[in-house]
């Protein structure tokens, strides 16, 4: 009988911190089981209006991008300023002004070593972790001639559960999204959500090229694409234990939907599918079940108590009727990630907070 997870510690691959803001500039050490020297971080201000920073090292670490906006690559050297062997350091920003408080994710690739990916029509740059289902790729898009079409190496080694995009550079653009829980499943070509809108699922014709595969994900310039523009994408696949991303039907009860995950969650986002919602963001930076707070992918507003997911040592249980996570009959897509596996490969069972 084969192992249940290969990744026994979560946090050897993916961490929360939160903080608050004390003196500048400062180092922040991640507090799970394993150290992490993170490659990929998304921060957010909670207590108040601030924007969803999205900074990574294939990139720089001082260039950043927004969840919540369409603008362009930034550049900005007073934000995150270094990835440790075991966190991250801050120059002279709000993120360490004042009293004002934060939560960053963190996601381990290949600690910034990155490789010529030739498996596509075009030649992308990755930076993977095979093992976590993780790759930060980036890459310039086709011109636009003929169809469009073209594919890019995301290096993952399987078929990819998310693909998240961006134009770098250039005019404003879409966070275009493809998801495995959109209509027509793994085999969708066609249908696409964007992180920074409240939209349903739109459908474009040969949107994401040919699809996803174990070597490539498509995009078609005109589409999902500017042409010869420079891109970014981030990659993500499912890893027993350690991550899922799905779908699930809302019930609208405070008896809510359960999904099973297969592993104690420390982060979930969601996004109704056929309606025009929010993105709402649950994170398990707290010491109980009830996950109250949650924060918005698409908008910079500060953190709300108002969303109510038990997070369990198997899966999330919605406890709430919030449009945005459990109204009956919507669909909603979602990304989840491990703090523990509910088995580990050793036969140890997770336990709910």
């Amino acid at each position: 009988m084969g192992k249940y997870t290969a990744i026994d510690d979560p946090s050897a691959h993916f961490q929360i911190k939160t903080g608050v803001g004390a003196s500048q500039p400062q180092s922040h050490t991640f507090d799970g089981n394993s150290d992490l020297q993170p490659d990929f971080i998304w921060w957010k201000r909670r207590d108040s209006s601030g924007n969803h920073w999205l900074q990574d090292n294939s990139r720089g670490i001082n260039k950043y991008l927004l969840s919540n906006g369409t603008n362009s690559e930034g550049t900005d050297a007073n934000q995150i300023t270094s990835l440790n062997t075991n966190g991250f350091s801050t120059g002279s920003s709000w993120f360490d002004l004042g009293s004002q408080t934060w939560v960053a994710w963190a996601w381990k690739a290949n600690g910034g070593t990155t490789s010529t990916n030739n498996d596509g029509s075009i030649t992308s740059t990755v930076q993977a972790n095979q093992d976590a289902g993780f790759s930060i790729v980036t890459f310039t898009s086709a011109a636009s001639s003929g169809t469009g079409i073209f594919s890019v190496g995301h290096g993952l080694g399987q078929t990819p559960a998310m693909v998240i995009t961006k134009n770098r550079g250039g005019s404003a653009s879409n966070w275009w999204t493809w998801h495995k829980g959109l209509t027509g499943g793994n085999s969708n070509t066609s249908y696409i959500v964007a992180l920074e809108r409240i939209t349903a699922e739109g459908s474009y014709s040969n949107a994401w090229g040919a699809g996803m595969t174990s070597s490539v994900f498509g995009m078609q310039s005109g589409n999902t694409a500017l042409a010869s523009t420079d891109y970014l994408a981030y990659c993500f696949a499912e890893k027993q234990g350690y991550s899922k991303f799905g779908s699930y039907v809302g019930n609208g009860n405070t008896n809510g939907t359960f999904v099973y995950t297969g592993f104690k969650p420390a982060l979930v986002i969601v996004k109704a599918r056929n309606s025009n919602k929010n993105w709402d963001m649950s994170t398990g930076a707290v010491s109980s079940n009830q996950i109250d707070e949650r924060l918005r992918v698409n908008l910079a507003d500060a953190e709300e108590s108002s969303g109510y997911i038990d997070f369990l040592s198997n899966g999330f249980k919605m406890r709430n009727t919030n449009g945005t996570q459990n109204s009956s009959g919507l669909t909603y897509i979602y990304m989840a990630f491990a703090e523990q596996p509910f088995v580990t490969s050793t036969g140890t069972p997770a336990t709910a907070r």
